[in-house]
């Protein structure tokens, strides 16, 4: 399921960037244009956290802070 939220946020966020560029050359709305470029950002970002891998609290080279 999250890979399928990954996946449409992703195309969202395709959607988005290009959709500012639009605004930006030929509608010549550039304040538009650039929160959609923005918003793209963000999503990207989002998507760019949720898939770094993170290591297991118990697994092997984590330190331990009780210890």
């Amino acid at each position: 399921m999250s890979g399928t939220i990954l996946s449409i946020l992703m195309l969202a966020g395709i959607a988005l960037g290009v959709g500012g560029i639009y605004m930006i050359g030929w509608r010549h709305d550039a304040k538009r244009g650039w929160l959609m470029i923005v918003a793209a950002m963000v999503m990207f970002m989002n998507v760019t956290i949720w898939t770094i891998p993170v290591a297991e609290p118990g697994a092997a080279g984590v330190a331990n802070a009780g210890e």
